[in-house]
């Protein structure tokens, strides 16, 4: 009798400690809280996102079943959503997972004009895409992961989940130095504002745009480029 009471007790103990362990979608740790991280996603709403140049959020996207989605009905060109806040050094975390042949993006520092038509006119870019499926195929400087056109993704590092699974991402930016996570590996890292960093736009894609990397605060933005994304577990901290 008394050794079956103890299996009973060890087993409840298991049990209980299971629950414990188990972190539910969209919610943030007691630990968490502590070290000073914020959810960017309740998962029941959009607050806290609009739209790019707008205060609507765009028709694409919806909290849907936990997730943050957007049903790609944009290009790449009007459809993105930016957070309400700005940030300027942070830690961000988030999941999200991608439709086949699917494409869009993390950007920061993102900021609003009229002449800027889209988020990565003035936001560097945290690269999402099908790098297996995307029609024309992709390189390591537009592969997951990458900083889109400026800094290639490292491919020994690089551990990518299929399309249609949940993948991880982290960005750090800490006074211009910054780092690109993937499934807990880092891929990326660089400094933004050195003489290196100014010739690599000075003669790459970005030439053509005067506010790209400027800004050292501005919003975090999540890429409609016209293919089904969601996100969850949105979250950050400042630095």
């Amino acid at each position: 009798m008394k050794k079956n009471y103890l299996i009973c007790v060890v087993m409840a103990l298991t049990i209980l400690a299971g629950c414990a362990c188990e972190k539910k979608d969209n919610t943030l740790t007691s630990q968490e809280k502590k070290e000073g991280w914020k959810l960017l996603f309740d998962g029941e709403t959009t607050n806290g996102w609009r739209g790019f140049n707008s205060a609507e959020i765009p028709q694409a996207w919806s909290a849907t079943d936990g997730t943050l989605m957007s049903a790609g009905e944009g290009g790449d060109i009007g459809g993105d959503i930016i957070t309400t806040e700005k940030y300027d050094n942070f830690h961000l975390k988030l999941d999200w997972k991608l439709s086949p042949e699917g494409n869009s993006g993390i950007m920061y520092h993102v900021v609003e004009a009229p002449e800027l038509k889209s988020t990565y006119y003035s936001g560097p870019e945290y690269q999402i895409i099908d790098d297996i499926g995307f029609p024309g195929g992709v390189t390591p400087y537009n592969s997951t992961g990458a900083n889109y056109a400026m800094t290639p993704a490292d491919t020994t590092q690089k551990v990518l989940y299929p399309v249609g699974e949940w993948n991880s991402s982290e960005i750090i930016f800490d006074n211009g130095k910054v780092s690109h996570y993937l499934n807990g590996k880092k891929i990326v890292e660089f400094t933004a504002w050195t003489e290196e960093w100014k010739a690599n736009v000075a003669n790459g894609k970005w030439s053509k745009y005067p506010a790209y990397g400027k800004a050292k605060t501005g919003h975090i933005a999540l890429q409609d480029h016209g293919s089904y994304i969601w996100f969850k577990n949105i979250k950050i901290k400042a630095l």
